[in-house]
């Protein structure tokens, strides 16, 4: 089985001085780890989650463009929804079960046969390593739907295992939410391996509830039963409380432990991305004091964000704001504003421990404008507008969550999905629907044909506009404004 791992010399400096080099090993069977300690295991593959999740390269991570948070001056293709020139759903899916999943199912061999760790240090490191792979599989689940998950690191079914039900691996995933919470406050997990909380086991408990709320609030729709279930037992759990709680990686000022956005805005020396005129103007439209933070205003006047989808110049908009251009700007995998949304909807939906639905949502676009540099007066300024006041309208919800989520670009587009809100626009260049999935890779089409198609039947048709399960309502796209230019 293909598997790429750094190596041995570079994990010995750790967080430091790692590298993003991997080599390949053809005859590794993942049953069996090479002996690579787990801490460095579990460090490599807490920086690869987060790189892919917070990149902006074209060739891995499009999820600005499919939540409408940036567009670009050239190169189109990808703000225009046209995916198979660089073979992006496969570069991300290989990323994820590659540099993430089969470290993270290393590691946890390497800590399962340590006899120098006492029961409590075992417990408590396998529920370290459990909350981050169980993140990695429901972005995959995500990201495509239907996937491989019960045979995906087995070595005997390779290159061929079956496709598991999306809905399926989702109330497994769960399973597995409820049940790490007694390995992590069983004893002191990894410490310095710990790029995250550095140790800090009340943080990761915290944590693995907040992403068990995720997984909650995403069935609401589909399946209303177990979406109360699993959020009530993550409340009760405890969530994040702040923004102090926040699962992000905190990076480096100098190579190659760089936020990559610096590395994709600044190092690269491109002057191609621009914020897009959907979030610009619906923040305009709502004197949003966080635009002095997302964007930058070098040679324009007033806040303008860039066609969508369509060449444009990069001197006539407002650019990417400064502190995105920063190489120690923290990569967000989940925060406390988005709890803070997901609660809102929870109390909303009546769920037991959920509260007060307003209050959550005052106290999710509070912390969001004091996160990015806001004071308290700016969010009561802010709040006490007519249109931002809550009203429980379903519009006003989710234009807010996706506002907040802007550095959270797979969360931003994950909330439209979800509640088919704020309305975007059409790409300018082809009119293309934004995508509700990416289509599976090219490989499992050319090494695993039989699932793949089996699997592709099973969700309505290998299709961006094919949603994922719990999408269960979709707008009328045609509807949107945009299109190609006559």
């Amino acid at each position: 089985m293909k598997k790429y791992f750094l190596t041995i010399i570079a994990l010995a400096t750790l967080w430091s001085c790692q590298t993003d080099e991997r080599y390949e090993n053809l005859n590794r069977d993942p049953k069996n780890p090479t002996q690579v300690k787990a801490e460095f295991l579990f460090t490599a593959a807490t920086n690869s989650l987060s790189d892919q999740m917070t990149s902006a390269n074209v060739n891995t991570n499009v999820f600005r463009f499919f939540a409408q948070y940036l567009t670009t001056t050239t190169y189109l293709d990808e703000p225009n929804y046209v995916l198979n020139q660089r073979n992006i759903p496969q570069n991300h899916s290989s990323e994820l079960y590659r540099d993430v999943i089969f470290d993270l199912q290393n590691a946890k061999a390497v800590v399962e046969a340590d006899t120098e760790l006492t029961e409590a240090e075992r417990s408590a490191r396998l529920g370290q390593i459990e909350v981050l792979e169980v993140y990695a599989w429901s972005v995959q689940v995500d990201t495509f739907g239907d996937v491989p998950y019960t045979q995906a690191i087995n070595a005997e079914e390779f290159p061929s295992p079956v496709y598991d039900d999306a809905a399926t691996i989702y109330a497994d995933l769960i399973s597995r939410l409820n049940a790490v919470g007694t390995n992590i406050q069983a004893g002191q997990g990894f410490t310095g391996a710990d790029i995250l909380y550095n140790g800090d086991m009340d943080k990761w408990n915290k944590f693995a509830n907040s992403l068990q709320l995720r997984l909650g609030m995403r069935l609401s729709d589909v399946n209303p039963t177990l979406s109360k279930s699993t959020a009530e037992a993550a409340i009760a759990g405890g969530v994040f409380e702040s923004n102090e709680d926040n699962a992000q990686l905190v990076y480096q000022s100098n190579p190659p432990r760089t936020n990559p956005l610096w590395v994709d805005l600044v190092q690269s020396g491109r002057a191609d991305y621009l914020p897009a005129a959907t979030i610009v103007d619906i923040m305009n439209d709502l004197d949003d004091p966080r635009r002095a933070t997302y964007f930058f205003n070098e040679t324009v006047d007033d806040y303008i964000g860039g066609v969508y989808g369509g060449s444009n110049n990069y001197g006539s908009y407002s650019h990417v704001g400064e502190v995105f251009l920063d190489p120690t700007l923290p990569g967000i995998l989940l925060d406390y504003v988005e709890v803070e949304f997901n609660l809102t909807k929870a109390a909303d939906l009546g769920y037991t421990g959920a509260g007060v639905a307003s209050a959550h949502y005052n106290a999710a676009i509070t912390a969001s404008i004091a996160y990015w540099g806001g004071n308290a007066a700016d969010a009561t300024a802010y709040l006490a507008q007519p249109s931002v006041a809550y009203d429980g309208s379903n519009e006003q919800f989710a234009t807010q969550f996706w506002i907040a989520m802007f550095n959270n670009s797979f969360e931003g587009w994950s909330v439209w999905r979800k509640y088919d809100a704020p309305g975007f626009v059409l790409p300018e260049d082809s009119g293309n629907f934004v995508p509700l999935r990416y289509t599976y890779p090219v490989n499992e089409q050319n090494l695993n044909f039989a699932n793949y198609q089996a699997a592709s039947t099973a969700i309505g048709g290998d299709d961006q506009q094919t949603p994922v399960f719990w999408d269960t309502t979709t707008p009328d796209q045609s509807t949107y404004p945009g299109g190609p230019t006559e």
